[in-house]
């Protein structure tokens, strides 16, 4: 459990500091357009948003509080994989060893 941690917290870490560049460096919605009129660019973001949505579905099982669950997959849909490793980091934190309780949260 505590390389999932460890792997976890390097993730918030990483995803922070390229957000801070994107948003310091980069043109949103030139580089957005830009994206969007390549094939690859509309498969890598399907990709991404189908990752976000099954990510979004387990932490709408595991949460024990659908406004909780709801902000937590705002947060997924809009931060990426910020908002996953910082989840997981927090589930990770809160099951205090257990598997199952990462896993299923509420469930278990």
């Amino acid at each position: 459990m505590k390389l999932a941690k460890l792997l976890s917290l390097l993730g918030v870490l990483a995803m922070a500091v390229v957000i801070a560049n994107g948003l310091t460096r980069g043109d949103f919605s030139a580089e957005g357009s830009q994206l969007l009129s390549m094939p690859w660019g509309i498969v890598s973001l399907v990709d991404l948003y189908t990752g976000f949505t099954l990510f979004s579905m387990w932490i709408l099982y595991r949460e024990k509080s659908l406004p909780v669950a709801i902000l937590w997959v705002i947060a997924m849909m809009t931060l990426g994989f910020f908002a996953g490793a910082l989840y997981a980091f927090l589930a990770l934190q809160a099951s205090k060893g257990d598997w199952r309780k990462f896993w299923l949260g509420k469930h278990a």
